[in-house]
């Protein structure tokens, strides 16, 4: 078997770092890290890769400057926030320095604030902070919104938590002192993570592995596209929407007997609303993130997840072969996205690795409520003009109800287009998760 994509980064890695004056300033970068980082070298319009939460705080509530102390004693802990991912040599790395921090008011001369984070975020720097926090209120507003955004190569759902209960710690503490009263995290804690994770996507690249995920996928081809829009439904859309259009609708909580194939009914709904937004154009790829620290490693911030992809076959599919079927793949999980792509190529398909979809979920219960000033932010949604890894974006809340939002470009298809697709999402979800429940539970 020829050398793995890790091997063969980490040989290069060890040839350029081990040639510095302090080979300890610079880290390694996990497969995840690596492409983020090459996806928005390719973008035409270099945006960055960027995972936002926004809140909702009462107007007046924040102090602006002791945010900003917040946020930099936070990021001043974490290795990941402390420096800046580049290229040394041609080489991905995470170079170690000053926490890498923008605190500022966004201001709202007119209008909503909600849409001037969406402006904001749309103009974001390709290589800017690790972590931003901008506050926003519209003249007319009787609430402000905090956008508290981070660099994907910084952060995975896991990370969530930690930000938002380490920035709530800090802003209680920089008002009851002279700063944070936590250590920093060392640099070799978390270079022994990444390594340890870098070392777990090396022995998942079996040839084993590379069959199953060869196999597996080979049906997936090009990018599978929806319906052309006409020049009259664009103009429509051009004149009264952003260019991400964005549906959302609350479902019961999970019933006892659903949790445990909630996931699995999360790909099979996901998978529909692809089919409805291809047309029958072929079998869309559906990846979705997976993964968490090293095991036996320290809980420290960064991205350490791949990328697995659901073949969005032709349907309905019954729940239990979804959930066989995502239980094996589970057992492939750590083969990095990379060496899974290779692997269809190998087997003679022809998918280039480009994704119809991307389905994200988070469980509420992993993380804790922004709090600050002694006041609970109210969290919100808003579609802003960032660049995702597919043009389709399902997105699961799961809390005291399931949250289900669909993000899509606009400038590939039409608003009906979407809710097709969304509908399909949720009859999808209903027949999964409340087929024994009353119709007047199951469908609010």
């Amino acid at each position: 078997m020829s050398l793995s994509i890790t091997d063969s980064y980490l040989t290069r890695y060890r040839a350029v770092v081990g040639t510095t004056a302090d080979p300890t300033a610079f880290h390694p970068l996990t497969g995840a890290q690596r492409r983020f980082l090459l996806a928005r070298a390719l973008d035409p319009l270099g945006r960055p890769d960027l995972a936002p939460l926004f809140f909702h705080f009462p107007r007046g509530a924040l102090d602006l400057s002791r945010l900003r102390r917040a946020a930099v004693g936070f990021a001043g802990r974490h290795t990941v926030l402390r420096g800046r991912v580049g290229l040394l040599k041609g080489v991905p790395v995470l170079h170690a320095g000053e926490p890498s921090v923008d605190v500022r008011r966004v201001p709202v001369p007119a209008g909503a604030a909600r849409d001037a984070l969406r402006a904001e975020l749309g103009t974001a720097q390709t290589h800017g902070p690790a972590l931003r926090l901008l506050l926003a209120c519209g003249p007319e507003e009787e609430q402000e919104t905090l956008a508290v955004v981070l660099d994907h190569l910084a952060c995975d759902e896991q990370s969530l938590g930690a930000v938002v209960s380490g920035i709530s710690r800090a802003y209680e503490d920089t008002g009851n002192g002279d700063g944070p009263r936590h250590g920093a995290e060392d640099g070799a804690v978390y270079r022994e993570a990444v390594e340890s994770q870098l070392e777990a996507e090396r022995t998942a690249s079996t040839e084993a592995s590379l069959t199953y995920w060869g196999e597996r996928l080979s049906g997936l081809g090009g990018p599978v596209a929806g319906p052309p829009q006409t020049q009259d439904a664009q103009d429509a859309q051009d004149d009264r929407s952003p260019e991400k259009g964005m549906l959302s609708h609350v479902l019961p909580a999970v019933p006892p007997r659903s949790r445990g194939v909630l996931f699995p009914a999360l790909l099979d709904a996901g998978a529909a609303a692809l089919r409805t937004w291809s047309a029958g154009g072929g079998t869309p790829a559906l990846g979705y993130p997976w993964g968490g620290r090293p095991a036996g490693q320290p809980d420290v911030m960064g991205c350490f997840i791949n990328t697995l992809v659901h073949p969005a076959a032709s349907g309905p599919a019954r729940i239990e072969d979804t959930a066989a079927a995502w239980w094996d793949d589970l057992d492939h999980a750590g083969t990095p996205y990379d060496e899974v792509v290779r692997a269809v190529r190998l087997t003679g398909g022809n998918w280039q690795g480009t994704l119809d979809g991307i389905l994200t979920f988070e469980d509420l219960g992993r993380r804790s409520a922004l709090r600050l000033a002694g006041e609970t932010g109210r969290e919100t949604h808003v579609a802003a003009p960032l660049r995702y890894a597919a043009p389709v974006g399902v997105a699961a809340s799961y809390g005291d109800e399931l949250l289900v939002r669909l993000v899509w470009e606009r400038s590939g298809a039409s608003d009906d287009l979407a809710q097709e697709a969304f509908g399909a999402l949720l009859d999808s979800l209903r027949r999964h998760l409340y087929a024994a429940l009353p119709t007047a539970v199951a469908a609010p």
